[in-house]
This record gives C-alpha cells, structure tokens and sequence, in this order.
C-alpha cells in the first residue's frame, strides 16, 4: 500500500472524463451547441478561472472529444474527455462567450481517471466488508477483488522491462542502464516518465528516460533510465552484485 502512493502523480497526468450540465444564459438551438462543440475538440488554448490553485497563465490541454448528450431549455448535458488540467468550468465559459449568450457549470461528475471508469468504482461499505472478512476470518478474496494492482495505473505510462539481475541494485538506488534492459514497449524519447518492469510484470520503479527508444538499440552501455520513485521492496530479488 504504501508503494502504491507512489504513482498518485501517474494518475494525476493522466486523461479525464466528465459529466456535465452547462447552464446557458439564453436560447440557443441544438444544432448551434453542436456545432460550437466541434470547434472546441483538439487543442485549446485556456487559462485558469480566478479561483484556481496554479498561476493565471494562458496554456494550451487538448480535449480529446466533447459530446453533447441532451438540451432540456438552457441546461445541457455534455460528456467530455479532456487532457489532465483542463479547468471545465472555464470551457463552459469559454463555450458560452463563442454562443454569444454566455454560460457556467451547473453540475459536474467525474467519470474516468486515467484508466480507471467510474464502472468499476466500489463503495466504502464493500471495502470495510472485505477488510473485516480478510481480518476475522482469514477470507480474502473479496479483498482481491477489490484492490487493483498497481501495475494497472502503469499501463499507460511507456514500460522499459528489465533482467532479474538489474531489479535489485535498482531498488538500492542504481539507475538503470542499458545492459539491463531486457524489452522495452511504447514510443519512449528522452525526458519521458517510464515504468520499470520485471519479466514477471511487476513494478520495480518509475523514472526519466535519458535516450529515445532508438538510442536503447543502438548503444550497449550507458544510463537509459535515471530512477525517481522505487516501487518495489529491497530485497524482493536477490542480489547480483
């Protein structure tokens, strides 16, 4: 559990999904919103509202698709999957200035992390229920059912997969350098946050690719990886040094 705190940040930068109502400030016909939704998809340019909690500077997020879903008068129903950072409140507000009419956020839910849908959320009760059956009665299969393997949250960050022999010296604090590298997955360029796997899938650590993908065929020694956050426990594998 505590390792798994670790690759909050992946989550973080990852993709989002929202649910939304937009309130218009005045009578706009549906095939109007549609259209004004069709030039806000791809890369926008936005600054966060007033009452943010990053510095009031104009940057680009990308909005992978806005879907409208529903216009019952004023209030409308949107779907919107959207860079991490993107402020919703301000493309209502945005939306709203292109139609002219003006427009807030009413109601908003969010839908998806990364990959991780609301489809597969859990209540805290079922939580609770599994823990006490895991702690009482040795039971812990509703437990397993439950929490997810860190190693889902990775999936989609580049993945560099790595020999036994290298795991543990990572997990001492050695950067990883190529002779180590058994595979690696994804289109990895120099400044990247990886994850570093072993051969069995399990998570060993996250860090900043030092060369691109290429580079990794091309060169036979050198520093592929600087490590920033260990995820496995020393002394998982044993020692090749």
């Amino acid at each position: 559990m505590n390792n798994a705190v670790k690759i909050v940040r992946v989550l973080l930068n990852g993709g989002k999904e929202y649910v939304g109502i937009m309130r218009l400030h005045g009578d706009v016909s549906m095939d109007v919103i549609e259209s004004c939704f069709k030039l806000f998809q791809g890369e926008i340019y936005q600054k966060p509202p007033v009452r943010s909690s990053v510095k009031r500077r104009l940057r680009t997020r990308r909005i992978y698709y806005l879907d409208l879903l529903e216009v019952d008068g004023r209030d409308v129903l949107f779907r919107v999957g959207c860079e991490a950072g993107t402020y919703i409140r301000k493309l209502c507000y945005d939306i709203g200035e292109v139609l002219g009419c003006g427009a807030h956020m009413k109601e908003l839910r969010r839908t998806r992390v990364s990959t991780f849908t609301e489809d597969e959320c859990v209540r805290i009760d079922d939580v609770f229920d599994a823990y006490r059956s895991w702690k009482e009665y040795g039971d812990g299969s509703m437990l397993r059912k439950i929490v997810r393997p860190m190693e889902e949250a990775l999936s989609i960050l580049p993945q560099i997969i790595v020999k036994d022999t290298a795991v543990e010296a990572i997990c001492s604090g050695a950067d990883l350098t190529i002779p180590g590298i058994v595979a690696f997955t994804g289109d990895i360029r120099e400044g990247n946050l990886v994850a570093i796997l072993t051969v069995k899938g399990e998570a060993v650590a996250l860090g900043l690719s030092q060369l691109s993908a290429e580079m990794f065929l091309e060169r036979d020694k050198g520093i592929a990886v600087k490590i920033e956050r260990v995820l496995m426990q020393p002394g998982t594998y044993p020692r090749a040094w």
